[in-house]
Order: structure tokens, then sequence, then C-alpha cells
């Protein structure tokens, strides 16, 4: 039976082995695939479903299910017609950070691709949610996140027009909006986050190029700035298999 490396018996961390000790044929499979992806290393081609079948002696959908998990944890990726090793998941700092901020910090570009800027009356629950007034107008901006020209999420900006009335004519889409307020003299104070995993809906994950299966973190942020008074309502969705989010505590 093959185990990795940090789960054969014995070994202090045995995470996936039930303790009767039997092993799913899918599961053993992905511990080997597990290190093939290791010795292919970020953008090596995955073999075929069927010279891995034919390689471990198992069914073509036993291999299947082993990929499917491993493309969910982001270790592998789809490409084309064919899977390939895909690079670390980009870590994202709980903070106020920008989106832009935190993709630098691990040498690669971020970008983005406007889907729509338009404004309408602040409805109800908007309101309710960041303290503007019912039916103040509001901008909403809608821009797909990229790291390297590789599409990896989904954000939804709201902000009074009474804050950034030219927001159409003077904020250029693919920049950081946090950048572009503190230019404009507005600074940040404080934010509620909430964190949560969802699917997303088949226009999102179409935006997204994802499958509607593929699992999404999602954030909420309301933004306050130094005064605190209101400045922004963000939704992002992030794509599971390429983000994961980091936090310092202090006791």
């Amino acid at each position: 039976m093959d185990y990795p490396n940090d789960q054969a018996p014995g070994a202090p961390v045995r995470y996936g082995i039930p303790e009767h000790g039997r092993i799913p044929k899918y599961y053993a499979v992905k511990a080997r695939l597990d290190r093939l992806v290791e010795e292919l290393g970020e953008g090596g081609l995955l073999p075929t479903e069927r010279d891995l079948s034919e390689r471990y002696e198992v069914a073509r959908e036993t291999v299947r299910q082993a990929i499917r998990e491993l493309v969910l944890e982001g270790k592998l990726r789809r490409q084309g017609r064919g899977t390939v090793v895909a690079g670390p998941k980009l870590e994202q700092p709980l903070s106020l950070a920008s989106y832009t901020e935190g993709v630098r910090r691990q040498g690669r570009t971020p970008g983005r691709n406007l889907v729509t800027l338009d404004r309408f009356p602040c409805p109800d629950a908007l309101a309710a949610e960041t303290g503007l007034r019912r039916g103040e107008p509001v901008w909403h901006l809608e821009r797909v996140l990229l790291a390297d020209d590789e599409r990896v999420g989904l954000e939804s900006t709201y902000v009074a027009v009474a804050r950034v009335p030219r927001l159409d004519t003077d904020f250029d889409p693919d920049s950081s909006f946090y950048a572009w307020l503190k230019a404009q003299g507005i600074g940040f104070g404080d934010a509620d986050e909430c964190i949560e995993t969802v699917l997303a809906t088949p226009r999102e994950a179409l935006l997204i190029g994802t499958p509607p299966a593929l699992p999404m973190l999602l954030i909420h942020r309301v933004s306050r700035d130094t005064e605190g008074r209101p400045l922004e309502r963000v939704r992002t969705l992030y794509r599971g298999d390429r983000f994961s989010f980091t936090t310092h505590l202090r006791g």
C-alpha cells in the first residue's frame, strides 16, 4: 500500500487514514500523484488519465477522482485539454491592505478587468449595512481580479457617489481602488470583515473562468474612514484553489 511520506503507519501525522487502516483506492492514487506533482514542478504536464490508470493498475474513474481532489486543493489545474501542476497559492493578508499589495508581495503581477461601473439609488439593505442614506446615489464597481493574467477572483465595490463623484472619469479600473482613494485624501480607519465558503453562481463562474462546483472563498467587507464615516462595501469572491488567507494574532 502506498502512503504519503507523513502518513505511513507510525508517522506522527496520519491525516486522511481511517482508524481501521483501510484506504480507498483513489486516496492511494492521490498519494502517489502528490509525489509526482512534486517531481514535475510548477507547470509540469500530468500524464493522461489512461496512462496513469495503466501505471497504477486502477480504473480511470479512480484516477479521475484523485485528480479532481488535487485540482480542488489547488495542487493541479486544468489547462486546455490537459492538467498541469499549479503554482503555490496566493496568500492574502486579512488587513486593510489592497489586493494589489498582497499579490505584489509574492512576486506576481496584479491586474483587473472591468465588468461594470454604474450608479443607482442606495437600496435599503445596503443602507442598513453601511450607514449610507437610503436612496442616495451609489457607485457599483465590478472587476475580475487577475494574477499574472490568470483570473482568480471577482470583486464588487459599492461607494457613495458623493465621496468620489468623478470615479467614472478619473479612476483607472485596472489600478488599486485603495491607492486611488488615498490619493484623493481619503484614508481608511477600520472595517468589519466576514469570510465564508460558497459556490459561485453560473454568471460568476463564467466571469472567473471556473467550474460552478469549485469552492470559493467569499469575503464581505464594510469599511469606514478615519472619522468613522461609511466608505465602501466590498464583496469579493476568491478561487478556493488559488488563495489562502493569513493574519497575525497576538495574545
